[in-house]
């Protein structure tokens, strides 16, 4: 790993976007791969970031924009910002250009990019998101906090080069190393199970009709979620401010007179998730869908745990996601056809 190494973030989504910012205040041999409109926006205004609570304090860095890879020396670094669903076609492009020779950070969400960047390279280093950021348009990102980033390796390999890109990262947020990788994508894959819910119900696109379905809903999916991820032997691993399991069991178990302050407090964080954006902001029918909450329904088979809040809202959002005019439910009819399920049951 050179001294001054020179860094690639692939896709300027929220992601690529906001971690590039950070790395490129420290590190200016940083460059943003992207194609089109975008590629134009960053090269003529740069990207401007800010904390979801401080809109009037947004901070802007200009920055290095190519688009395409030929243009730059070959990456020491490249940084894998898009979405599971085309991964594999961007994983290919890469190969093409730069054959295996950079350190690949993989930056999705879930299990699949562990399926689908080997196939492509040797080198490979998964990144675990522990915040949330969200696109105003092209270049303008929020985000809720600056980090955590975890990053881990399969097989605990590539050591040095873990600590060197910590290191770097750490220059602009906060980023830290794991033993246990697939304890912690699993730990932030039970978060993201109410990325589902929350795209459905249209949350922070229209009031939440019923805040007591909302918190039932959202705390049985998410315990479900616990219940899976412990059956299938893994361990929690503590996320930033991410609930704890603990809190996650008992916002589903206790009365909602004990648990309505800890789950309010907890939705309060929620802003639109990357599903959301997806199929709310962009119109796509394309979403992690089945690399999160489908993944999780066939381990939940695997493993014969019930989850009947699980089933039903992923079945509801694989019909409803497909149609070009989706409009999101009332959080009181997917409580009817929770309800439905769990009596047919």
């Amino acid at each position: 790993m050179k001294d001054n190494p020179i860094i690639v973030f692939f896709g300027a989504g929220s992601v690529g976007a906001s971690i590039g910012a950070w790395t490129a205040a420290h590190h200016k041999n940083t460059y943003f791969l992207d194609v089109g409109k975008v590629a134009k926006r960053l090269e003529r205004t740069g990207i401007t970031h800010y904390k979801g609570d401080q809109r009037n304090r947004k901070e802007n860095i200009k920055v290095n924009v190519i688009k395409d890879l030929s243009e730059i020396p070959t990456p020491d670094i490249i940084a894998v910002a898009v979405k599971n669903y085309s991964l594999d076609a961007v994983s290919k492009l890469i190969k093409d250009k730069t054959g295996d020779k950079p350190v690949i950070i993989g930056m999705q969400n879930g299990i699949e990019n562990q399926k689908i960047l080997p196939r492509y390279f040797s080198k490979i280093i998964y990144c675990v998101i522990c915040f949330n950021a969200w696109l105003d348009r092209s270049g303008v990102v929020g985000y809720q906090k600056k980090g955590p980033l975890v990053l881990g390796t399969v097989n605990n390999e590539l050591q040095f080069e873990m600590a060197f890109i910590r290191n770097l990262f750490n220059k602009g947020v906060e980023t830290v190393v794991t033993m246990h990788l697939n304890s912690a994508v699993h730990s932030k894959m039970i978060i993201n199970l109410t990325n589902s819910l929350t795209t459905l119900a249209g949350h922070t696109y229209r009031k939440i009709s019923d805040q007591r379905l909302f918190q039932k809903l959202l705390a049985n999916l998410t315990y479900e979620g616990v219940k899976i991820v412990k059956a299938a032997g893994y361990d929690e691993c503590k996320l930033g401010d991410m609930p704890s399991w603990r809190l996650i069991q008992a916002s589903a178990r206790l009365p909602q007179f004990i648990t309505k302050i800890p789950f309010k407090k907890n939705v309060k964080k929620m802003v639109i998730s990357s599903m959301a954006q997806d199929i709310l902001q962009r119109g796509a029918c394309e979403s992690e869908l089945e690399t999160l909450n489908g993944y999780f329904i066939d381990l939940a088979e695997k493993h014969n745990i019930e989850i009947p809040y699980n089933k039903t809202i992923y079945n509801l959002c694989k019909d409803e996601f497909s149609k070009s005019d989706f409009k999101p439910w009332d959080v009181k009819d997917i409580w009817a056809k929770v309800e439905q399920n769990i009596l047919q049951n």
